[in-house]
């Protein structure tokens, strides 16, 4: 329907093939904060379009951040959030870089549980799929001056989502940045802010005309080495005859230009969980593309909430484009998608207490809140 409301019908064709966020849920979770009263509880309202005062700090100065989580369907018909917790967090830090004030984990945790209890007959239940949630908090004290606001509003929105890549999770290709710079240290580069991203756009735009589907971020000193693509955090897979695999795993470090990923922690946890060595260390972007020629960078994948697990098959730098492996899934990044998903699903032991389930009473939260 025009203003996005579906009927029951139009619902199960759309949670049969949500595609990545094209539709929204009844509801939205609503909390306030203002620097006289503080937090305010959650409010469950219709989504509805914002009113904003043309003069509102966040059109003007750019305080607005926001988060991505989902809430999978486990096997007994219930849902769970996945790492509720260290996605509030996440939220915490970013809102501090931008002097916004801190949401306390309780308040987001309730907030997500209440919304997914709401819109739970929107939770699409095929592998892969789960009900992507986004926290956007931003200003809205309506006043020119440069400063931070006294009022913030965070809305808590919810879609029925394939990952961003599809099902199919076909091998992507990347371009470097070439020159572009996104982030550097002391910047906003790990900060999930609405102008980190903006900042990717013009480049991602020009790397899909060359027929490339994102952007392999360079640092933005030496433009050498690798950092992250336009909204994933990326690994590779190297050969190494001396380990009992064959292989190690690496990623680029965190040090202040790229995102913290919740599922490239998790990445790095079952590489160890799986025996497979795994490390955080620069990569120079010659390393790569030599590697890739020579058979030693066997494998490369791309990761986040959205995307969940997906291949890198080519690569380019500037106009020395390579294929990786033989351009598939390889057997690494197979395996890592598999057993997240499995654990997202409720298929495979939760060892790492990663899944939060959610119970329509919601008493469960509080209590379990109180413990953090």
């Amino acid at each position: 329907m025009s203003d996005g409301t579906l009927t029951i019908t139009d619902r199960a064709a759309a949670l049969r093939d949500p595609g990545f966020c094209r539709f929204h849920t009844d509801s939205t979770a609503v909390v306030h904060w203002s620097a006289d009263h503080g937090w305010s509880t959650y409010s469950l309202e219709p989504y509805a379009p914002m009113t904003m005062d043309p003069g509102t700090l966040v059109l003007h100065y750019g305080q607005s951040v926001f988060e991505g989580l989902k809430a999978f369907r486990q096997p007994d018909g219930s849902a769970a959030l996945f790492r509720p917790v260290d996605h509030a967090r996440r939220l915490a830090r970013s809102a501090r870089r931008l002097a916004m004030a801190e949401m306390p984990t309780s308040v987001f945790l309730d907030a997500c549980a209440h919304l997914v209890s709401a819109d739970d007959s929107w939770i699409p239940g095929e592998p892969g799929q789960g009900l992507y949630l986004r926290p956007l908090m931003i200003a809205t004290e309506p006043e020119l001056g440069l400063r931070d606001s006294r009022h913030y509003r965070c809305t808590f929105l919810a879609y029925p989502a394939d990952p961003c890549f599809g099902r199919a999770f076909t091998p992507i290709s990347v371009l470097t940045s070439a020159g572009t710079v996104r982030a550097v240290r002391g910047g906003v580069g790990e900060a999930k802010c609405s102008g980190n991203y903006a900042a990717s756009l013009l480049t991602r735009k020009q790397a899909n005309a060359r027929g490339y589907d994102e952007v392999l971020w360079l640092d933005g000193v030496e433009f050498r080495w690798a950092e992250e693509l336009s909204g994933m955090n990326v690994f590779f897979v190297w050969r190494d005859d001396d380990e009992r695999h064959g292989v190690r795993l690496t990623t680029p470090p965190c040090q202040g230009t790229i995102m913290r990923g919740v599922t490239r922690d998790c990445v790095i946890a079952l590489a160890g969980d799986l025996g497979i060595p795994v490390a955080e260390e620069p990569t120079p972007i010659d390393a790569i593309m030599s590697g890739a020629r020579s058979g030693r960078l066997v494998e490369m994948f791309a990761c986040g909430t959205a995307a969940v697990v997906v291949a890198v098959g080519r690569i380019a730098d500037g106009d020395d484009d390579a294929t990786i492996g033989d351009g598939q899934e390889g057997a690494v990044t197979a395996r890592m998608r598999h057993t997240l998903m499995e654990i997202q699903h409720g298929t495979r032991p939760d060892t790492h207490g990663w899944l939060r389930s959610v119970r329509k009473d919601l008493a469960s939260v509080h209590s379990s809140t109180d413990r953090q």
